[in-house]
């Protein structure tokens, strides 16, 4: 085991320069104005994709690699996510997503920290991200998460590249997380009214700088940069509570996000008028709660139609299976949702709405060459990642599973296998 995970500190070291590269015969998909493009070449010059077209010519020295057909996309969004801030999820050594300072001895602190920023947490090696990169996620959100002795105000989070490097937080994807809800009413007094009195006296504190024991002088200050038209994430369901989610934003100035939106169908018109976009879970079709009484597998087509921005993050498990957040556009397109949405919702979308597409999130000249190669459909489940590029240069497609699996299934030596392998 400790030969395995020195080779995997190894082998997620900090990326190498950017490559130059060009991708033949594939079938682009853009994410963008362009769409589809069946048998198109991608020339990446710099880490950037500078050319997207037929025929193109290969400069000397460039990388030339062979797609035959298959289908390319941008680097996949993982959603929101704890990846490289939360390790084994029962170890809480290595659970750094969540702020606890007024459980005892520290109970005299005030719960609310919107000051708490996870990026500074953030390890890049983690294997967590190993294993979720070599399925095509190259960019998440760190989210930060609400717990006992916290508060509903979870903390700031960024979004971050995910190729190894320590200076991964993207510029201007820097957000607040605000969980609301029937979920978090234990920390507002045991009901959801709690969560707006309480906000509304955050708000007041930050803009008058009093003192009156919700906020440290940090978070007071925190709190003023969101008022500015800041980006604040809803963790919300209820269709009533994201309606109030909205007219809060609007009183305060305020750019909202919702995410998780169960039953945000049914507030589609408000979503649209506002330009509010939602990141769902588009496997949440049963009432898990009496907050998402109105779930619905045709959530993101309905929000589609009227004009709202769909993107994908999952619930649960969100961070060691982000993988499979493509299953969650794959089962939207299944039930309405058209195929070209359902990958912006992983692409386009998501780099939109955290502020980084115009480095991220489609095949386009000028846009980072984050990209990957797919034997197949890449919304279908049983399709998996060729080859994943990271600046045009090829990321190393070993995770701590594919090590175990090439160990275990080697045929046995003269040692025990956890003394064997690279």
């Amino acid at each position: 085991m400790k030969r395995l995970l020195v080779c995997l500190v190894l082998a997620a070291a900090l990326p190498a320069a950017a490559q130059d590269l060009l991708i033949r015969d594939a079938t682009v998909h853009t994410a963008g104005a362009r769409g589809t493009l069946k048998n198109h070449d991608v020339l990446v010059q710099g880490g950037v994709v500078r050319q997207v077209g037929t025929g193109l010519a290969a400069p000397a020295g460039v990388t030339v690699v062979d797609a035959k057909g298959r289908p390319l996309t941008p680097g996949l969004f993982g959603g929101l996510t704890g990846l490289g801030i939360e390790e084994v999820s029962g170890e809480s050594a290595t659970v750094d997503h969540t702020l606890a300072l007024g459980v005892p001895p520290n109970a005299h602190e005030p719960t609310w920290r919107p000051e708490f920023d996870v990026d500074v947490a953030f390890n890049p090696h983690s294997a967590a991200i190993g294993v979720n990169r070599v399925e095509g996620i190259t960019f998440t959100v760190l989210s930060p998460s609400s717990t006992a002795g916290g508060s509903f105000v979870a903390g700031q989070g960024s979004a971050v590249v995910l190729d190894g490097r320590y200076d991964a937080a993207l510029g201007n994807s820097r957000s607040l997380f605000v969980n609301l809800g029937g979920g978090a009413s234990p920390l507002s007094g045991g009901s959801r009214a709690g969560q707006w009195m309480l906000l509304e006296q955050a708000v007041a504190e930050a803009r008058s700088g009093a003192d009156d024991g919700l906020l440290t002088r940090a978070g007071r200050a925190a709190l003023q940069r969101y008022l500015a038209g800041g980006r604040v994430v809803f963790q919300v369901d209820r269709a009533a509570d994201i309606r109030q989610a909205l007219a809060f934003s609007k009183k305060h100035g305020l750019k909202p996000v919702i995410a998780g939106g169960a039953e945000a169908w049914k507030v589609a018109a408000e979503l649209k008028a506002a330009n509010v976009p939602v990141l769902l879970d588009a496997l949440v079709n049963l009432p898990s709660s009496f907050d998402a009484l109105g779930s619905s597998l045709e959530n993101a087509a309905r929000l589609h139609r009227a004009g709202v921005s769909v993107g994908f993050s999952q619930s649960g498990d969100a961070t060691h299976n982000a993988r499979k957040v493509r299953q969650l556009a794959g089962v939207a397109v299944a039930n309405g949702l058209p195929w070209e949405a359902g990958l912006a919702g992983l692409t386009a979308v998501p780099a939109q709405v955290f502020g980084v597409s115009a480095q991220r999130g489609r095949i386009e000249p000028g846009q980072v060459a984050d990209l990957v190669l797919w034997s197949g459909d890449p919304l279908e489940v049983n399709t998996v990642a060729e080859q994943v590029w990271f600046d045009g240069r090829a990321a190393d497609m070993r995770s701590r599973q594919t090590e175990l699996r090439d160990r275990y299934l080697a045929p046995k030596g003269s040692l025990p296998r956890a003394y064997s392998g690279r």
